[in-house]
């Protein structure tokens, strides 16, 4: 490989092993509820650790997208995918390793382009328009695929997560856990996608500005 090849991979690399590193941390996590209480709230009807680590993964693929363009983006999403759904198997389950890639993928790669559509708007709209829209379908089809009875024919039944519960914990609607998990997990998520905004614009000064990109 050439110097410039090299030089040209390397936020290739570095975007795919925090992507990697990102995603498999989640999918592990993801498997613990946060067995805690808030007055009377029980966090574990409420919280995986997974919520804290997954929103990283947006920060990843916009920066990139941001600084290399979608495609490059969009190359560390399939790798990422990739790397992290065989990796996850071993740290996982089946089950749970495959809702996260199905989830992961599409969530990415509707991050990247609304993203894409949003670059030219003020710094901070495109990350926070992106990664609301992306965690809402991520959420949605990963809580569903992982915990809901209905994908019970993949092997993994978690009988804690399709439990009744109340809503929260505390509201007077009884739902299986894992939809308590799904909408604190989402909650979560968006405070700490909200809290990235600052790594993620100092981030950008350093990077310095971002090339004129076409959209694509």
């Amino acid at each position: 490989m050439s110097a410039k090849k090299a030089v040209q991979a390397q936020p290739l690399i570095y975007g795919i092993a925090a992507m990697t590193a990102v995603v498999v941390a989640s999918n592990y996590l993801v498997q613990f509820p946060v067995h805690a209480t808030l007055g009377s709230l029980n966090l574990a009807d409420l919280l995986t650790w997974g919520a804290f680590t997954y929103p990283l993964a947006f920060v990843v693929t916009d920066l990139t997208n941001r600084q290399y363009g979608p495609a490059t983006a969009r190359r560390i999403v399939y790798a990422g995918f990739a790397v992290a759904v065989v990796l996850s198997i071993y740290l996982a389950t089946y089950r749970i390793a495959v809702a996260s890639g199905i989830a992961f993928m599409c969530g990415q790669l509707l991050d990247v382009y609304v993203f894409n559509r949003l670059r030219t708007l003020s710094w901070w709209k495109a990350p926070v328009v992106s990664s609301v829209l992306g965690g809402v379908l991520d959420t949605i089809l990963f809580f569903g695929i992982a915990f809901s009875a209905s994908f019970a024919f993949m092997g993994y039944y978690d009988a804690f997560a399709v439990e009744s519960a109340p809503m929260f914990g505390m509201l007077p609607v009884d739902v299986p856990r894992w939809v308590s998990w799904a909408v604190g997990d989402f909650s979560v998520k968006m405070c700490v996608s909200m809290c990235m905004l600052v790594p993620y614009r100092v981030v950008l000064s350093l990077l310095g500005a971002a090339p004129d990109l076409q959209r694509g």
